[in-house]
Formats: structure tokens, C-alpha cells, sequence
């Protein structure tokens, strides 16, 4: 992970189950872990809240620890959890859009309308995904799934 939008350069824990991240680009995030804590049991040891205060940066600024080669989050991930929690669209969306479509980078900026450019932007994190775009992956979708693709393609 290179990209200076995923490096963590600090992380404060705060009760109960958040953390306060800044990351390489300087953004400064909140995340609350709760939800990741409720829905993957790996991280169930945080409801601990002796253990979750103890985390801090791995050696390479690209995660978060509590427990060395135990229980950690990758920067890109905390991230991504950040940006849905403020109520924007994470990068994760269009990885698991593109994949779940089994599309390509070309196939899928063909499909919006896009750059290939763009969207490899927003697919990296890189540029903050606008909401009508990922309504766009949620139509495009469903049109294909029922069988509008061709009515679609024709109307266009």
C-alpha cells in the first residue's frame, strides 16, 4: 500500500471503540469501530476496552494494531469504514461493484460513461466518488440484471 491517502501517520483510541486516524494526506478521521467490531468476530476482542486503547501504528505507518501478528486493520480499510461513517462512498464500493459485475477497468468506465483515468482514481481512493456516480453502478446493475442491457444500450 503506497498510496499516501492510506498511510496512517497517528491513531489516538478514545472510549468507548473509536479511533481518531491521520492519514498521509493529512486527512484527520474518525472511526468507530462498533459496527466492524459487531459484524467480524476477529475483532471482538476490542470490546475490551482495556485492550482497545492500546493501539498504535505498525512499524510501516500502514495499519493499526492491538495485538502484533494477531489483530490489526490495514490503513485503506480504516479509511473506507471513515468515509462511509461521514456518509460518503468508500473506494471498497466500487472494487466490490466492479467484481461482482466481473468487470473490468475498461469495461466498467465504459459503462459509466467515464475514464478509464477516473475511475481508476476513485477505485484507488485517490478522488472522492461523487454519489451520482455510485447510484450510476447501482442502476447499471440493475438494468443488467433484469435484462435492460440491451433496452438500454438501445435507448442511449
Amino acid at each position: 500500500m503506497r498510496q499516501k491517502h492510506f498511510q496512517v501517520k497517528a491513531v489516538k483510541a478514545v472510549a468507548p471503540c473509536k479511533l481518531i486516524v491521520t492519514f498521509g494526506d493529512d486527512a484527520v478521521m474518525d472511526v468507530d469501530m462498533t459496527p466492524l467490531i459487531r459484524r467480524n468476530v476477529v475483532f471482538a476482542p476490542l470490546q475490551e476496552l482495556s485492550l482497545f486503547l492500546k493501539a498504535y501504528l505498525n512499524q510501516w505507518g500502514t495499519g493499526v494494531v492491538w495485538i502484533e501478528d494477531e489483530l490489526d486493520i490495514a490503513g485503506d480499510n480504516l479509511r473506507a469504514e471513515a468515509v462511509e461513517q461521514a456518509g460518503g462512498i468508500s473506494h471498497e464500493r466500487i472494487w466490490e461493484w466492479m467484481h461482482r459485475n466481473k468487470l473490468t477497468l475498461d469495461a466498467a468506465a465504459e459503462a459509466l460513461g467515464i475514464s478509464r483515468r477516473m475511475l481508476a482514481y476513485y477505485r484507488n481512493g485517490e478522488k472522492t466518488i461523487p454519489r451520482h456516480l455510485w447510484l450510476a453502478c447501482l442502476g447499471w446493475e440493475r438494468f443488467t440484471a433484469e435484462g435492460y442491457n440491451e433496452e438500454f444500450k438501445n435507448a442511449a
